[in-house]
């Protein structure tokens, strides 16, 4: 099986991906995935799609969560 791809979408004034950050790292850790940050602000792309609404977490390249995230459910979705 291939190692699952987290990537967390944050702004630099976001506050709460700082928080979200912190939270979800030992998960994404225990979970063995790849763990990628990208700031929205330094991709005129990642700006376009996901402007205020971050954080969003995304796992393989599918969004998994806006705003806050259960640290359980992260879990099991690693797992699967």
């Amino acid at each position: 099986m291939s190692r699952r791809v987290v990537e967390l979408m944050v702004r630099t004034t976001c506050g709460s991906c700082k928080r979200v950050r912190e939270q979800i790292t030992p998960v994404v850790e225990a979970a063995d995935a790849e763990f990628n940050v990208r700031n929205v602000d330094e991709d005129q792309e990642l700006a376009m799609e996901y402007g205020d609404r971050v954080p969003v977490v995304v796992i393989d390249g599918e969004e998994f969560s806006c705003w806050e995230v259960d640290n359980d459910e992260l879990a099991a979705e690693l797992a699967s």
